[in-house]
């Protein structure tokens, strides 16, 4: 089966919540049945299955099949945080592709409140564990608080330009059910918001929380008419670059120009992006590699450009991780599932206008400075 054939043709989530009142599993079956019933599908027709998480240790993909009474011939999981779902949906295909599976349940999510966020962050790996945590680091916000001085300092990039992508992102969260922050602000109560980790603060950070998402990748002639997406084009990229604990770019510009070739469309012919969204400057740097603007320009491009889901350039359609929160590995998920919501015509009082493409970028790993993992897909309605 040629992988032009093959795709996702069922998306779920599970309900968020601020407190966890389920298991990590529990969560990670409710979307992973209700991306069955989107595909059509039942538990009984899953014959392989992947999962993200940053939480699950030490169980994986293996003690999940036993948990929901599955004997899939091919299972993985991921290794790169919030980048991992995109490889994982690679993954899958090529397990259908080569006949090890026919339908793949791909899994993320995570069982989490903030108290248990701050105990782990300290130990994400032994790069944090050993250099960072000693010194006092105070997790992820004081990293990426540096690199969003590092851009303000050599590109002129203000509060006031990013603040854009946080309130158009709870704008398109408020049209979402399942967002925890399901209410606007306006640009001003971004600019006013307490200090975090200068410079980032209250609104430029996510909110850990728990729930899941899911997928279902197989044979395309599986899937109901309309309810078809292709990965046209992808890539992916670890460990770049090398030797900058702060960096303001990452590995998509490294691969971007395959992606598009492969795909046949480029950033101004995709309806929507979902990037992943820890933090706004994490978004715009996405935006710039992904080659939506020149690496540096993207303050200017936030201003001229409407970033909602009505506007001509959406952004997070469903309010990201910054409207939903953060459930762990979930996070690299939200993007994916929001995005083929998007190309089913699903997304209801956030539907992108006759939506047909889309680009996904998901980041993560986060080690001695920043985020060692960079992928994107590139997607298109069958």
């Amino acid at each position: 089966m040629h992988c032009s054939d093959i795709g996702i043709i069922g998306y779920g989530s599970s309900l968020y919540e601020k407190v966890p009142g389920l298991t990590e599993a529990g969560y990670l079956a409710r979307a992973g049945a209700a991306a069955l019933a989107s595909a059509g599908l039942d538990w009984a027709d899953v014959d392989g299955l992947t999962v993200s998480s940053t939480t699950l240790h030490p169980d994986n993909a293996v003690t999940l099949a036993e948990h929901f009474g599955l004997m899939p011939r091919w299972t993985g999981i991921s290794t790169s945080g919030g980048a991992g779902s995109n490889v994982n949906v690679l993954d899958a295909i090529q397990a259908v592709q080569s006949g090890r599976a026919q339908a793949v349940l791909c899994l993320a999510g995570s069982a989490q409140d903030a108290a248990y966020f701050r105990s782990r962050v300290n130990s994400f790996n032994r790069a944090v564990g050993d250099y960072l945590a000693p010194h006092g680091i105070g997790g992820m916000n004081s990293l990426f608080g540096m690199v969003q001085r590092r851009h303000m300092e050599e590109f002129g990039t203000t509060r006031a330009q990013l603040g854009r992508l946080s309130v158009a992102q709870r704008y398109n969260g408020a049209r979402n059910p399942r967002a925890l922050l399901n209410w606007e602000i306006s640009l001003q109560d971004y600019l006013d918001a307490p200090v975090i980790a200068d410079p980032l603060c209250l609104y430029d950070c996510v909110m850990p929380c728990s729930g899941a998402e899911a997928v279902v990748v197989s044979a395309l002639d599986r899937g109901a008419e309309g309810r078809r997406v292709r990965v046209v084009g992808s890539g992916e990229r670890h460990n770049y670059p090398t030797g900058d604990p702060t960096p303001l770019h990452g590995g998509w510009a490294s691969f971007r120009d395959a992606m598009y070739d492969e795909a046949g469309f480029g950033p101004g012919d995709a309806d929507f992006l979902q990037a992943y969204d820890d933090y706004p400057i994490m978004v715009a740097i996405q935006m710039e590699d992904l080659g939506f603007c020149e690496k540096g320009a993207i303050g200017a491009l936030l201003e001229r450009r409407d970033l909602t889901h009505v506007g001509d350039l959406p952004v997070n359609t469903g309010g990201g991780q910054l409207g939903c929160g953060q459930a762990g590995g979930a996070g690299g998920m939200i993007g994916i599932t929001e995005a083929i919501c998007q190309l089913f015509g699903e997304g209801g009082a956030r539907q992108v206008p006759q939506a047909r493409r889309g680009i996904v970028s998901g980041y993560g790993m986060v080690s001695y400075g920043h985020g060692l993992s960079a992928t994107a897909l590139a997607l298109e309605a069958t």
